[in-house]
């Protein structure tokens, strides 16, 4: 479902929504025209209807207000509006399970509002680039952290639509990552974590290697004209690398890979840890419209391999399984999907994904953990960073754009971005990148 439906979970920062950001602040009288045609509006849908009476709620009872009627004197009484922020704190410390004295809870909930930030400043930083100056925050609501100062600058008529579009809008995001972050704690994932590289520094990569110590090679790779694909690789050395003279549609591609021994042999192997940003858990929440926490926490832990075949991969799966042995743990594979073999082909369910992608994908069970294992040969991977449809870059766009996150966040309304035209620009402005 996307974020941008009529049953969606993000209801209240829809643009095209029931609850809109409209030009005015000003709360209306409650038997004004304006107030009439908003309630016959939102009747239109019994479902709005309790969600506008759960939010009345909500913002009464963070306030510590009986009507809407009162929000004005919050916004002209500095005093006023500091006691409640104080209540407000600690309702806030309640609700998330943060054990602490005032300044505690207050540091935190300033945390939650940088994630917020760092949400509108990862998508400007990349996805929307070139667009940056179009969707930039308010530099006042970029300063505040305050909730209770958000909330009241949405009813506060001295502000631009946009600006109160933004307190919104950082407001909700504060929420996910409050919930993301609880989440983190009770599910102890930053143990878990360390309690991963251990096991794969003490039982995984070669006792021969340092904790930390990678070999460099470049992938030299040459790419089809039709549609950008790997057609041939080979595996250089830094001083190889540096005497090769690229042409049209060719590719010198880094990595720093680990080894793991079978019986005499050392394969090498690229591997990335999956570590996700604060920021990035919450766009997870907000592409698979939902607000439970556990979406984007409990798949925290994951592994991304490249090898240089697949009877590497293959001698690299079995070697995690007795790794997993000696470390006194029983490994079973769940969820199992290969791709790499021409007799199988790989339907991803992800928005944005495609079936052109090849890989093996599972999770492995082991040591009170769940761990996502992708797994590439030297060739797939390099589809996965340059084919046109399949690259990285482009699906990152697609799945922004079609979940309907980018609308979402930055309603044309307010930001004044044709988003169908701006998808296909950006993908473009990535293909360009790759192929140049």
């Amino acid at each position: 479902m996307s974020v941008l439906s009529p049953n969606s979970v993000f209801t209240s920062l829809q643009q095209d929504g029931p609850f809109a950001v409209t030009r005015d602040a000003v709360v209306a009288h409650p038997f004004s025209q304006q107030v009439r045609d908003w309630v016959k509006n939102v009747q239109k849908d019994p479902n709005n209807v309790s969600k506008y009476r759960a939010l009345r709620s909500q913002i009464f009872e963070f306030l510590g207000i009986d009507s809407f009627s009162q929000i004005q004197a919050l916004i002209e009484d500095e005093k006023l509006r500091k006691q409640r922020s104080e209540r407000a704190l600690y309702l806030l410390g309640n609700m998330f399970g943060i054990n602490g004295n005032l300044n505690e809870i207050e540091n935190r909930i300033e945390e939650y509002a940088r994630t917020a930030d760092a949400v509108i400043h990862s998508i400007k930083g990349k996805i929307l680039a070139p667009y940056a100056s179009h969707i930039e925050n308010t530099n006042e609501i970029e300063v505040t952290n305050n909730p209770v100062e958000l909330l009241l600058i949405m009813f506060n008529n001295k502000y631009h639509k946009k600006a109160r579009f933004e307190a919104r809008r950082k407001l909700i995001l504060m929420t996910l990552a409050g919930s993301i972050e609880q989440r983190e704690r009770e599910t102890e994932i930053e143990t878990k974590f360390s309690a991963f590289l251990a096991f794969l520094n003490g039982y995984v990569w070669s006792s021969e290697l340092k904790i930390g110590q990678l070999d460099p090679v470049y992938l030299h790779s040459r790419h089809r004209e039709e549609d950008y694909s790997c057609s041939e690789v080979a595996v250089l050395s830094p001083q190889q690398a540096k005497l090769v003279q690229l042409d049209k549609r060719e590719q010198l591609t880094l990595l720093k890979r680990r080894s793991f021994t079978v019986g005499e042999r050392q394969i090498p192997i690229y591997v990335s840890i999956r570590k996700k940003p604060p920021e990035a858990k919450v766009l997870k929440l907000l592409r698979k419209n939902q607000k439970n926490p556990a979406v984007a926490v409990d798949d925290e832990l994951g592994l991304m391999a490249v090898l240089d075949s697949v009877s590497d991969i293959k001698a690299f799966q079995k070697h995690m399984t007795r790794s997993a042995s000696q470390a006194n743990s029983l490994m079973v594979l769940e969820d199992i999907s290969d791709s790499l073999t021409e007799r199988s082909e790989y339907h991803s369910r992800a928005v944005g994904s495609s079936s052109k992608t090849p890989m093996m994908k599972f999770f492995a069970r082991l040591g009170g953990m769940r761990v996502e294992f992708i797994i590439h040969t030297n060739r797939t991977w390099l589809n996965y960073m340059y084919q046109r449809d399949v690259a990285h870059n482009e699906y990152e766009v697609k799945r922004m754009f079609d979940t309907g996150v980018i609308e979402l966040l930055f309603p044309m309304d307010i930001f004044h971005l044709n988003h169908r035209k701006t998808r296909d620009e950006m993908i473009q402005f990535f293909r360009k990148q790759i192929e140049s």
